[in-house]
């Protein structure tokens, strides 16, 4: 599955399943995210599954000084921004829940990530403190154990930024939930299908957040046996989301698994087309003032990113494998297949969201504060959405597509929703040696942002209304 990810210096990376498809030069970012100096010529480094981000060093954390005086991008005339989780929330409308006491109290949000990060609980305490946030009950479990971390690794390097990434702002979005990181001890295929195993038997927790990816065709383990694990973490009232990728309507190939001569094909990102998963696509977040004013939104379609040779698109297009469910009928731009995501978040570079991580420099692990974007961004945000509605509920809602797309096919849709209706997921190289053609935005449903963005004061109470757990049946 596939995760976009960060080396010390800063470089972005791609995990996939080959490791030697192209040689490329790769441009670091500086710290400011606004010019680039070139790197050295470096091959991608391929794993089995991706990450969905991109991330860049801000520089060291002070804790004596605000963020707003450390980081010039949170100003709103920056010509790159970057967001607190206050101005995420008030955006969003996850503010007037938190200050009603919905924070996710009683409730756990589960992470599913590869390998190890050794500074994860530090970092969090120091998330923490910058933004001022409580320190959640938090606890690691790594079933299958995990490899000693080597910082050097850059396929460790980026996983660690994942669970950065995941765990704090899972946390930013439901402060009073409970968070287990459950470690996979590689980012092979059966390895992270052994972890979410583990996380659903136990039943770890309410809601499980996935931040990885890969085409259908390349999976090496059987998308039924994952779809096993899936239906039983419904039956037992879990919620399942995932990100739906950050190369629009494509996927790298992984010869010979999937994608024949190209360096890149159409196609849609497992965990995220399966029926019982709700996929996070991405969008390009306005946030407007330092409060976090909520200025609009386009669909995720960077192309001006200097650290990376081609298009970083929100995730998008129909499933080969499954068919349409019953949730998705009704639905014009969707045909006989499974068609994702099914909401969006923000989660571009510029406009990306500030998190800790101290284990991609040497021991002792100086902690340095970093610009993160992709659907990574909103998967385990989405996680803590679901854990308020949780809270909200007082039981869990488990499987929340039905009542998903019930709204987006009502009348209750614009109270709950922000419709991004401009933008696209074509994918292209750079130099436009290879292009994947994708999806426009429309009103309602669309295969580049799905249903849109969440307007959680409202939309969240009418999740409580509508979920039943046993929805997933009739898929």
């Amino acid at each position: 599955m596939q995760k976009f990810r960060r080396k010390p210096a800063v470089r972005a990376f791609t995990a996939s399943v080959t490791s030697l498809l192209m040689l490329i030069s790769i441009i670091s970012m500086s710290t400011n995210a606004s010019a680039a100096t070139p790197a050295a010529s470096n091959r991608l480094v391929f794993g089995p599954l991706k990450t969905n981000i991109l991330f860049s060093d801000l520089g060291v954390l002070d804790l004596q000084q605000s963020a707003e005086k450390q980081f010039a991008c949170l100003s709103p005339v920056a010509p790159v921004r970057c967001y607190t989780p206050q101005q995420i929330r008030s955006a969003y409308t996850i503010s007037t829940l938190l200050s009603h006491g919905i924070t996710g109290d009683g409730r756990t949000i589960v992470i599913v990530d590869a390998y190890s990060s050794p500074t994860i609980a530090k970092d969090l305490k120091y998330f923490d403190k910058l933004f001022h946030l409580p320190d959640p009950e938090f606890s690691v479990v790594a079933p299958d154990g995990v490899p000693v971390y080597d910082a050097n690794d850059p396929n460790q390097n980026g996983w660690a930024s994942e669970i950065s990434l995941d765990v704090e702002w899972a946390h930013a979005v439901a402060p009073g939930a409970k968070i287990v990181l459950v470690e996979a001890k590689s980012s092979n295929d059966p390895d992270i299908l052994s972890a979410m195993r583990y996380a659903v038997q136990k039943n770890l927790g309410d809601v499980i957040s996935q931040s990885y990816g890969e085409g259908e065709a390349c999976s090496a383990v059987p998308l039924s046996a994952q779809h096993d694990v899936f239906r039983e973490a419904v039956d037992k009232g879990i919620t399942l989301i995932a990100a739906s990728g950050d190369e629009g309507a494509a996927q790298q190939a992984q010869p010979p698994l999937c994608g024949g001569n190209a360096i890149f094909y159409q196609a849609a990102s497992t965990p995220a087309t399966d029926p019982l998963v709700t996929a996070v696509g991405a969008t390009q977040l306005d946030a407007g003032s330092k409060k976090g004013a909520y200025g609009g939104e386009i669909a995720l379609n960077e192309t001006d990113i200097s650290s990376i040779p081609y298009t970083f698109a929100s995730g998008g297009g129909f499933s080969t494998v499954f068919k349409r469910p019953s949730y998705q009928d009704g639905v014009p731009t969707i045909g006989k297949y499974r068609g994702v995501p099914d909401v969006a978040y923000s989660g571009a570079i510029n406009g990306g969201v500030l998190a800790v991580q101290s284990s991609s420099t040497p021991p002792p692990y100086e902690p340095h504060v970093y610009t993160f974007g992709g659907t990574s961004v909103g998967s385990p945000q989405w996680a803590g959405i679901a854990a308020l509605a949780d809270q909200f509920a007082g039981k869990r809602l488990g499987f929340l597509n039905k009542a998903l797309y019930t709204i987006g096919k009502g009348g209750h849709y614009d109270e709950s929703f922000h419709d991004i209706t401009f933008g696209n997921n074509t994918f292209h190289i750079v130099d436009f040696s290879e292009v994947v053609s994708g999806y426009s935005t429309r009103k309602g449903w669309d295969p580049v942002t799905g249903w849109g963005t969440p307007k959680v004061a409202t939309l969240v109470p009418l999740l409580a209304q509508l979920v039943n757990k046993h929805d997933s049946n009739g898929l």
